[in-house]
Protein backbone atom coordinates (compact mmCIF):
# COMPACT_ATOMS: atom_id res chain seq x y z
CA UNK A 1 0.00 0.00 0.00
CA UNK A 2 1.69 3.21 -1.03
CA UNK A 3 2.63 5.73 2.03
CA UNK A 4 3.18 9.21 2.20
CA UNK A 5 6.23 10.17 -0.47
CA UNK A 6 5.70 6.71 -2.53
CA UNK A 7 4.39 6.71 -5.82
CA UNK A 8 1.17 4.24 -6.67
CA UNK A 9 1.26 2.73 -9.74
CA UNK A 10 -2.71 3.11 -10.99
CA UNK A 11 -6.22 4.54 -10.34
CA UNK A 12 -6.94 1.54 -7.97
CA UNK A 13 -3.63 1.47 -6.39
CA UNK A 14 -4.85 4.94 -4.88
CA UNK A 15 -8.29 3.81 -4.35
CA UNK A 16 -6.96 0.78 -1.85
CA UNK A 17 -5.69 3.30 0.12
CA UNK A 18 -9.03 5.47 0.28
CA UNK A 19 -11.22 1.83 1.35
CA UNK A 20 -8.51 1.12 4.08
CA UNK A 21 -9.52 4.93 5.59
CA UNK A 22 -12.95 3.50 5.14
CA UNK A 23 -12.11 0.86 7.12
CA UNK A 24 -11.00 3.12 9.97
CA UNK A 25 -14.34 4.92 9.71
CA UNK A 26 -16.16 2.21 10.25
CA UNK A 27 -13.84 1.03 13.12
CA UNK A 28 -14.49 4.74 14.88
CA UNK A 29 -18.54 4.05 14.20
CA UNK A 30 -18.78 6.55 10.82
CA UNK A 31 -20.35 5.94 7.40
CA UNK A 32 -17.02 4.46 5.79
CA UNK A 33 -16.05 6.56 3.26
CA UNK A 34 -12.31 7.35 3.01
CA UNK A 35 -10.45 9.99 0.42
CA UNK A 36 -6.74 10.92 0.06
CA UNK A 37 -5.16 13.34 -2.30
CA UNK A 38 -2.11 12.53 -4.70
CA UNK A 39 0.01 15.19 -6.42
CA UNK A 40 2.51 14.13 -9.15
CA UNK A 41 1.93 10.74 -7.69
CA UNK A 42 2.62 11.46 -3.99
CA UNK A 43 -0.12 11.30 -1.64
CA UNK A 44 -0.27 14.82 -0.04
CA UNK A 45 -3.62 14.29 2.08
CA UNK A 46 -5.77 11.28 3.59
CA UNK A 47 -9.00 11.41 5.25
CA UNK A 48 -12.18 9.45 6.65
CA UNK A 49 -15.70 10.16 7.50
CA UNK A 50 -15.74 11.71 11.21
CA UNK A 51 -18.55 14.39 11.31
CA UNK A 52 -20.35 11.90 14.22
CA UNK A 53 -16.99 11.93 16.33
CA UNK A 54 -16.00 15.55 15.48
CA UNK A 55 -19.37 16.88 15.83
CA UNK A 56 -19.07 18.85 13.00
CA UNK A 57 -21.34 18.27 10.24
CA UNK A 58 -18.75 19.02 7.87
CA UNK A 59 -15.90 16.20 8.20
CA UNK A 60 -16.84 14.27 5.28
CA UNK A 61 -13.95 12.15 3.75
CA UNK A 62 -13.21 14.91 1.30
CA UNK A 63 -12.80 17.53 3.17
CA UNK A 64 -10.79 15.96 5.67
CA UNK A 65 -8.42 15.46 2.79
CA UNK A 66 -8.64 18.76 1.63
CA UNK A 67 -7.67 19.97 4.76
CA UNK A 68 -5.32 17.83 5.42
CA UNK A 69 -3.38 18.28 1.53
CA UNK A 70 -3.89 22.01 2.09
CA UNK A 71 -1.50 22.34 5.19
CA UNK A 72 1.14 19.80 4.00
CA UNK A 73 1.34 21.89 0.47
CA UNK A 74 0.56 25.37 2.31
CA UNK A 75 -2.02 26.39 -0.18
CA UNK A 76 -5.75 26.22 -0.44
CA UNK A 77 -5.46 25.53 -3.95
CA UNK A 78 -4.66 21.77 -4.91
CA UNK A 79 -3.89 22.58 -8.84
CA UNK A 80 -2.07 19.37 -9.95
CA UNK A 81 -3.75 16.93 -7.45
CA UNK A 82 -6.14 14.20 -7.99
CA UNK A 83 -8.46 12.88 -5.04
CA UNK A 84 -9.95 9.52 -4.96
CA UNK A 85 -13.11 8.88 -2.55
CA UNK A 86 -14.89 5.70 -1.93
CA UNK A 87 -18.21 7.44 -2.51
CA UNK A 88 -19.76 9.95 -5.10
CA UNK A 89 -19.11 13.11 -3.73
CA UNK A 90 -22.12 15.37 -2.06
CA UNK A 91 -22.75 18.98 -3.23
CA UNK A 92 -21.19 20.33 -0.28
CA UNK A 93 -17.58 18.36 -1.25
CA UNK A 94 -18.19 18.91 -5.00
CA UNK A 95 -18.33 22.50 -4.33
CA UNK A 96 -15.24 21.96 -1.74
CA UNK A 97 -13.29 19.94 -4.67
CA UNK A 98 -14.07 22.79 -7.73
CA UNK A 99 -12.90 25.64 -4.96
CA UNK A 100 -9.99 23.99 -4.07
CA UNK A 101 -9.27 23.75 -8.10
CA UNK A 102 -8.64 19.89 -8.08
CA UNK A 103 -7.48 18.86 -10.78
CA UNK A 104 -9.37 14.94 -11.12
CA UNK A 105 -11.55 13.24 -9.16
CA UNK A 106 -11.79 9.62 -8.91
CA UNK A 107 -14.35 7.89 -7.18
CA UNK A 108 -16.00 4.13 -6.11
CA UNK A 109 -19.69 4.10 -5.93
CA UNK A 110 -22.48 6.05 -6.97
CA UNK A 111 -24.66 7.83 -4.25
CA UNK A 112 -28.18 7.67 -5.64
CA UNK A 113 -29.45 9.90 -2.73
CA UNK A 114 -26.80 12.74 -2.68
CA UNK A 115 -24.69 12.25 -5.60
CA UNK A 116 -23.39 15.55 -6.82
CA UNK A 117 -21.15 14.29 -9.83
CA UNK A 118 -24.08 12.90 -11.85
CA UNK A 119 -26.44 10.52 -9.68
CA UNK A 120 -28.41 13.03 -8.32
CA UNK A 121 -26.83 16.26 -9.52
CA UNK A 122 -23.43 17.05 -11.95
CA UNK A 123 -22.13 20.18 -10.56
CA UNK A 124 -18.95 19.44 -12.43
CA UNK A 125 -20.78 19.76 -15.99
CA UNK A 126 -22.33 22.91 -15.24
CA UNK A 127 -21.18 24.95 -17.75
CA UNK A 128 -21.32 28.57 -15.71
CA UNK A 129 -18.65 27.22 -12.85
CA UNK A 130 -15.59 28.65 -13.69
CA UNK A 131 -13.38 25.30 -12.74
CA UNK A 132 -14.13 21.73 -14.42
CA UNK A 133 -12.75 18.57 -12.27
CA UNK A 134 -12.12 15.74 -14.65
CA UNK A 135 -14.40 13.02 -13.03
CA UNK A 136 -13.70 9.02 -13.26
CA UNK A 137 -16.28 6.98 -11.93
CA UNK A 138 -16.86 3.82 -11.20
CA UNK A 139 -13.22 2.58 -9.66
CA UNK A 140 -13.38 -0.02 -7.34
CA UNK A 141 -17.07 0.67 -7.12
CA UNK A 142 -17.92 -2.82 -6.05
CA UNK A 143 -15.63 -2.74 -3.30
CA UNK A 144 -16.49 0.32 -2.04
CA UNK A 145 -20.39 -0.57 -2.38
CA UNK A 146 -19.78 -3.81 -0.62
CA UNK A 147 -18.08 -2.19 2.46
CA UNK A 148 -20.91 0.80 2.70
CA UNK A 149 -23.63 -2.05 2.17
CA UNK A 150 -22.56 -4.25 5.02
CA UNK A 151 -22.07 -1.55 7.45
CA UNK A 152 -25.56 -0.19 6.87
CA UNK A 153 -26.53 -3.71 7.06
CA UNK A 154 -24.42 -4.33 10.45
CA UNK A 155 -26.61 -0.93 11.78
CA UNK A 156 -30.09 -1.99 10.54
CA UNK A 157 -29.13 -5.65 12.38
CA UNK A 158 -27.96 -3.68 16.06
CA UNK A 159 -31.10 -1.70 15.31
CA UNK A 160 -33.11 -4.40 15.60
CA UNK A 161 -31.11 -6.47 18.27
CA UNK A 162 -31.73 -3.38 20.33
CA UNK A 163 -35.85 -3.28 20.52
CA UNK A 164 -35.97 -6.99 20.38
CA UNK A 165 -34.30 -7.03 23.82
CA UNK A 166 -36.38 -3.79 24.65
CA UNK A 167 -38.99 -5.18 23.73
CA UNK A 168 -38.60 -8.84 25.32
CA UNK A 169 -37.63 -7.04 28.84
CA UNK A 170 -41.11 -4.94 28.77
CA UNK A 171 -42.75 -8.45 28.34
CA UNK A 172 -40.60 -10.47 31.24
CA UNK A 173 -41.65 -9.18 34.48
CA UNK A 174 -38.52 -10.65 36.27
CA UNK A 175 -36.80 -8.03 34.10
CA UNK A 176 -38.85 -5.13 34.52
CA UNK A 177 -38.34 -5.60 37.82
CA UNK A 178 -35.19 -5.74 38.24
CA UNK A 179 -34.54 -2.47 35.70
CA UNK A 180 -37.00 -0.93 37.79
CA UNK A 181 -35.12 -1.59 41.48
Amino acid sequence: MPSRGEAAQSDPDWMQVALAQASLAVQAGEVPVGAVIVKRGQLVGIGHNSPIGNNDPCAHAEIVAIRAAGHYLGNYRLTECELFVTLEPCAMCAGAIQHARIQRLVFGASDAKTGACGSVVDLFAEPKLNHHTQVVAGVMASESASLLADFFADRRRLQKSRIHKANHNENDPDQSCSAAA
